[in-house]
């Protein structure tokens, strides 16, 4: 069964709260160091995408189990204005904040699997899974 736990996103301190959710769920299912340190990160990312693009959302973690084998799921929403050209925003080095551009193309390769779906004016949701290996 799986069991999910969210944060709302809308304050930079709810981007630390999502990590740190993250952190444990993964420690807590028996993630090692290394891949504690993905998930946090790519949790940092979708928060952080929500907070800068969407300025409000959620981030929730689930634990998976599939015929024994466990997992994490990321699931971040948000309703903010959608991405124009997921594409363009999955390429290295793309970036319209500014940034390094190393937000969703580098989450999907620290993660297992990556899903994106937005639409204009009605926001995104993007789910990744870590398998524990």
């Amino acid at each position: 069964m799986d069991i999910q736990s969210c944060v709302n996103i809308q304050t930079e301190w709810d981007i630390v709260a999502a990590r740190q959710l993250g952190r444990n769920v993964a420690k807590e299912l028996g993630f090692g160091v290394v891949d504690q340190a993905r998930i946090t990160t790519a949790i940092s990312e979708l928060a952080r995408n929500i907070f800068i693009y969407a300025h409000k959302g959620r981030v929730c973690i689930e634990k998976m189990n599939d015929k024994g084998h466990a997992g994490l799921r990321i699931i971040a929403v948000d309703s903010g204005p959608g991405i124009n050209d997921i594409r363009l925003a999955m390429e290295d080095g793309y970036s319209t904040s500014g940034g390094l551009g190393a937000g969703l193309p580098g989450v999907k390769r620290l993660m297992d699997e990556f899903q994106i779906v937005s639409s204009q004016g009605k926001g995104t949701e993007i789910t990744a899974v870590k398998w524990i290996r």
